[in-house]
């Protein structure tokens, strides 16, 4: 599990900077495959709240994009729970570029603002649609370790 989520947090991606840290991917994967995949997370995030309600699976986190001084890092929050339309959890990583927000602080983010979801389920990932285009930053080997974890490939 805890491989997982390390690479989960290398899986933060930022748009627009131009001087980045180095824990996030800025480039070497396309963008138009990024925004295909978050606008694939929010059209069947409704799935990962049926199976948040239900209890079947663990790890249940939302990836918030989170904007500051112009700039937006996304970030998983993780331990979420669903209310009223939105998701509240706890921000899982330090800030790389954003500085309005720290690692363990809770966040609250509507369920239309996510830019991604996932859960984990008889140990294989569901969800977690940004992290495929980011497999192609890795090398191989380790890429396909990660896509032989994902429920839906």
């Amino acid at each position: 599990m805890r491989t997982v989520f390390g690479f989960l947090l290398l899986t933060v991606f930022l748009w627009g900077c131009s001087s980045k840290p180095d824990t996030l991917i800025a480039d070497g994967y396309d963008e138009q495959e990024m925004e295909a995949a978050i606008a694939e997370a929010q059209s069947t995030v409704d799935r990962f709240i049926e199976a948040l309600e239900s209890g079947e699976g663990e790890s249940f986190a939302v990836k918030a994009p989170i904007e500051d001084k112009g700039q937006v890092e996304h970030f998983w929050v993780t331990g979420v729970k669903f209310d009223s339309g939105q998701f509240t959890g706890t921000i899982d990583n330090d800030p790389g570029l954003v500085t309005n927000v720290q690692a363990g602080q809770e966040w609250t983010i509507a369920k239309d603002d996510i830019s991604d979801w996932m859960y984990m389920r008889d140990g294989k990932i569901y969800g977690n649609y940004t992290m495929r285009p980011l497999l192609k930053t890795l090398p191989e080997e380790e890429a396909a370790e990660f896509r032989a974890m994902l429920a839906e490939p």
